[in-house]
């Protein structure tokens, strides 16, 4: 029993193995290179750098796929240029149109006023694949004169912009002064020959920007107009006052040629009299 309980409180040490020489040296082997970062061949490293290259056009490509009409800043204030779209609903026997939503942005692409309007007449189509209106949005929509009278304040003594604007005018029964109308669908350098171009085409092709695949936004549409008027506003606005001094010069020789006209009939006159 002692010595059991000796062996308890003692055991034997397990005794160390020889180690294999193989082995030993393997180990060597290993501690040396272990520290030492491992080799690139010259080709590895040209294919990393190429493969850097390569990535490049990836991101610029991303940030071209950015949306342009994003406003770019949170300023909501009213601008001397706004830009407004309107979505038209069916009336009477559904060909005629009424105003069913206005949209107003700023220059900034900012939404200043965003209303679905309930038209005086009875809706018979609400032509929803192409306004996007359904009967829901006009259940507490504003009613017309209300919508007409905030519009009128907004675009009172600005330059208004838009793209078919006779069309919105017309459905708003408002009128804008001519001097002051930004219209794409008119403006010379967006016309193919003289045909107008659609919002959609002009957006595409001057703008990289895709619109109305769908139900048209108005907001994206007014958005559209904008950012094609701020990209094109200098030669724009030059353009606006040739036009204004050429129509100046005219009305200029009018108002000679009838003076002109009135003085020889005042001669005849007298020549007679006398």
């Amino acid at each position: 029993m002692g010595s059991a309980e000796q062996k308890k409180k003692h055991p034997k040490k397990k005794q160390k193995l020889p180690i294999n020489p193989n082995w030993a040296q393997l180990q060597q082997t290993l501690q040396i290179h272990g520290s030492r970062p491992p080799k690139t061949s010259n080709t590895e490293t040209q294919n990393s750098i190429l493969g850097k290259r390569k990535e490049r056009p990836d991101a610029e490509s991303d940030c071209s796929q950015i949306n342009p009409l994003i406003p770019t800043n949170d300023d909501f204030s009213v601008t001397d240029a706004i830009a407004m779209d309107c979505e038209m609903v069916g009336v009477g026997q559904g060909n005629r149109s009424a105003l069913g939503r206005v949209t107003m942005v700023n220059q900034w692409g900012n939404v200043l006023y965003d209303e679905f309007v309930r038209p005086v007449e009875r809706i018979a189509d609400f032509r929803t694949q192409i306004s996007g209106i359904r009967p829901r949005d006009l259940r507490k929509a504003k009613d017309f004169s209300t919508a007409q009278k905030k519009v009128a304040l907004l675009m009172k003594g600005r330059i208004l912009v838009g793209h078919a604007l006779s069309n919105d005018l017309k459905a708003l029964l408002l009128s804008h002064p001519k001097k002051d109308v930004r219209d794409t669908s008119e403006y010379q350098p967006f016309l193919k020959g003289r045909r107008r171009k659609a919002l959609r085409h002009l957006a595409d092709e001057f703008l990289g920007a895709k619109i109305q695949s769908g139900e048209h936004c108005p907001i994206e549409d007014a958005r559209a107009a904008m950012l094609l008027y701020q990209r094109n506003k200098k030669e724009w606005e030059k353009s606006i006052r040739d036009q204004m001094r050429l129509r100046q010069k005219q009305n200029k020789r009018n108002q000679k040629g009838k003076t002109t006209d009135g003085d020889s009939l005042n001669v005849n006159h007298v020549a007679i009299i006398s």
